[in-house]
C-alpha cells in the first residue's frame, strides 16, 4: 500500500458563487453573531473574548499536548485566553461534530490528527459534513507512527511480532485510541498485508490505550511519538517499527515496518480547524497567527522533541491535503472490507 498524498489528491472545483439582493446581504449580517458581522464589514477586533480548542481525545494524548503548548503561546500573542476543552469519543468524532455545529465565529477550534480522515471513511453515518462543516485553517506539524509493544513482551522485532501473531491467530489484542483513529485503520491495514488476525480494543483516547499496553492488558499498539517515546524512555515500552515509508530521523535506530511487511505505509499529522462558514478574515487572522507559533525557534525545537516536524500551511494547501486523505482512507476502507466496532 503507498500512501502518496500528493498523487491522489483531487481538484478543487470552484462554482461561481449566487449573487444576492443588498436586501439579503444585509439581512445575514443583522443575523450574524457580532462578531462574523463586524468582520465582515472590516471593523473586527478579532479575537476580544478568550478562544476555546477543542480536542477529541482524552488528556495527555498528542493532540492534547500540541493543543497546551500552542495555545499557549497564542494566548501570549493575541492577549486572549485559549481554553482546552477535552471531548473523548467516538474516534475524535464527537469533538468534531461540536466545532462543525459550533457559531462560525472563529471563537471554537478543533485541533485533530489523522485519525479525523480515517474515522470519516470508516463510519457510515456522522452527523456532520467533514468538507462543509469544517473550515481547514491550518497543518500544525507532521510524523510517522510507532509500533510499541510492552518492555517484557517475547517479540524483539516486528518479524516476531508476526510470527508469534501468526502462532496464535486472534490471541493478541491492540488498543487505539477509537474505532476508525489512524492507530485502529494502521493495524488493521497490517493485518491484511502481514496475514494476522490481532483483535481491536478501542479507548477514548491513545494514553488510556498506552497504560493498558503497559499493564499487559494488551499485546500492541500503533500510536504516535509524543504519546509513546515518554514509556520508552522510561524503560516500560519497546519500539518495534515506525509507518512512514522510511525511518524516521527521530528514531534512526527503529526500522521502518516495511522493512518486514512490504507495502506498508501509514503517515501521522496534526492540523486545526473551525466551524464552516468562518469569514476568510477571521481564517487567515487565525493562520497567521498560528503559523507565527509554529515558526519559532522555540516551538521548533518542542516539536523536534516529540518527534515531530512543524509544518505550518495555507488554509487551501490543507484543505487539498485533507480532502486527498479521505478520499484515500474511503478507498482503503472499501478495498479491505473494513466496518466499525
Amino acid at each position: 500500500m503507498s500512501h502518496a498524498s500528493a498523487a491522489r489528491t483531487p481538484r478543487a472545483r470552484t462554482r461561481a458563487p449566487a449573487r444576492l439582493p443588498l436586501a439579503a446581504v444585509l439581512c445575514t449580517l443583522s443575523a450574524a453573531t457580532p462578531a462574523v458581522a463586524d468582520t465582515v464589514r472590516g471593523k473586527s477586533d478579532f479575537p476580544n473574548r478568550p478562544l476555546r480548542f477543542v480536542v477529541p481525545f482524552a488528556p495527555g494524548g498528542s493532540n492534547d499536548i500540541f493543543a497546551r503548548v500552542i495555545g499557549q503561546r497564542l494566548t501570549e500573542q493575541v492577549g486572549q485566553t485559549v481554553v482546552i476543552d477535552n471531548r473523548p469519543g467516538a474516534g475524535g468524532l464527537i469533538g468534531a461534530e461540536i466545532v462543525a455545529k459550533a457559531p462560525p465565529d472563529g471563537y471554537n477550534l478543533l485541533i485533530h490528527s489523522a485519525s479525523f480522515t480515517t474515522s470519516v471513511a470508516i463510519q457510515p453515518k456522522i452527523g456532520f459534513d467533514p468538507i462543509r462543516d469544517l473550515q481547514p485553517v491550518t497543518q500544525i506539524a507532521a510524523s510517522t507512527l510507532v509500533m510499541g509493544v510492552n518492555a517484557a513482551s517475547p517479540a524483539k522485532t516486528m518479524g516476531e511480532l508476526i510470527a508469534l501473531a501468526r502462532a496464535k491467530p486472534g490471541s493478541l489484542n491492540f488498543g487505539s485510541a477509537g474505532t476508525g483513529t489512524v492507530g485502529h485503520m494502521g493495524t488493521e491495514v497490517l493485518n491484511r498485508l502481514a496475514k494476522i488476525e490481532a483483535v481491536h480494543v478501542p479507548f477514548k483516547g491513545l494514553s488510556p490505550a498506552v497504560a493498558a499496553l503497559m499493564g499487559g492488558q494488551l499485546q500492541l499498539v500503533l500510536g504516535d511519538i509524543p504519546t509513546m517515546l515518554p514509556q520508552v524512555k522510561a524503560g516500560k515500552l519497546r519500539l518495534l517499527g515506525v509507518s512512514a515509508g522510511k525511518r524516521s530521523p527521530f528514531l534512526p535506530d527503529v526500522p521502518a515496518i516495511n522493512e518486514t511487511v512490504p507495502g506498508y505505509v501509514a503517515h501521522h499529522w496534526w492540523g486545526l480547524f473551525v466551524p464552516g462558514g468562518t469569514v476568510r478574515p477571521v481564517v487567515m487572522r487565525l493562520n497567521e497567527e498560528v503559523a507565527k507559533v509554529l515558526r519559532s525557534q522555540e516551538m521548533r525545537e518542542r516539536f523536534d522533541a516529540e518527534g515531530a516536524v512543524a509544518a505550518p500551511s495555507s488554509p487551501e494547501e490543507f484543505g487539498t491535503f485533507v480532502r486527498g486523505e479521505i478520499d484515500f482512507w474511503r478507498k482503503v476502507v472499501k478495498e479491505g472490507g473494513f466496518k466499525p466496532d
